[in-house]
């Protein structure tokens, strides 16, 4: 790989949650387009995915200590909050989806009584949990972040993923899950690629400068 498309030191975190986000959207699609309609999505395109988002969620959260780190001081406290934000909404999802691998499957989860516990069909508790993780808390670590990135493009995309993500809260409010499913656009396509610009961003471009 030519020198100049290498990723930054402290874009290296950001660089993988790149690639995982690309190939978690292509298990997406391909999961989609396999489900019966109407059906949940199917193994093993199920199972992939909870792994997937087992390894993203941490580096969500590297990313945006990386950009906390490089924050100019007038951005640093707005940065410091992305980091906390993104860190609940971290643990929040991989709680969700470690129960769901773990025990969803097991005894006497399994039973008739527990299946809507873990079903990601509303109402249920993992899909309320999940959706105040990516629909809540997430857009407001990508708010707090946006400002300490010098960058306008990566800062409006940024800005992009949030405001999807916030729509896709009105799913559970108004009773319309498909609203929901605007947010998905927001962390599982835009979210990436704004990734993938920070990792290999040119040097200054990191932060809101004095």
């Amino acid at each position: 790989m030519p020198r100049r498309l290498r990723p930054r030191r402290r874009g290296r975190s950001s660089a993988a949650l790149a690639g995982l986000g690309a190939v978690y959207l292509v298990v997406l699609v391909i999961g989609l387009a396999t489900a019966p309609q109407g059906a949940p999505i199917p193994d093993p395109w199920f199972t992939l995915m909870e792994g997937l988002i087992l390894l993203i969620a941490p580096l969500m959260v590297a990313m945006m200590a990386d950009i906390h780190a490089e924050a100019a001081p007038v951005a640093r406290t707005g940065a410091l909050l992305a980091v906390a934000f993104m860190t609940v909404a971290a643990a929040l999802t991989s709680a969700v989806h470690f129960s769901i691998l773990a025990l969803s499957r097991t005894p006497p989860f399994t039973d008739a009584a527990w299946s809507s516990v873990f079903a990601f069909e509303w109402p249920s508790v993992v899909y309320a949990i999940d959706i105040l993780a990516w629909d809540g808390f997430f857009p407001l670590a990508l708010l707090c972040a946006a400002p300490a990135v010098r960058s306008r493009l990566i800062r409006r995309l940024l800005l992009l993923a949030a405001a999807l993500a916030l729509i896709g809260l009105l799913g559970p409010v108004l009773g319309r899950m498909d609203i929901r499913n605007i947010g998905i656009l927001g962390y599982a396509v835009v979210f990436p690629v704004a990734a993938a610009l920070y990792a290999f961003r040119s040097p200054g471009s990191a932060s809101t400068g004095a």
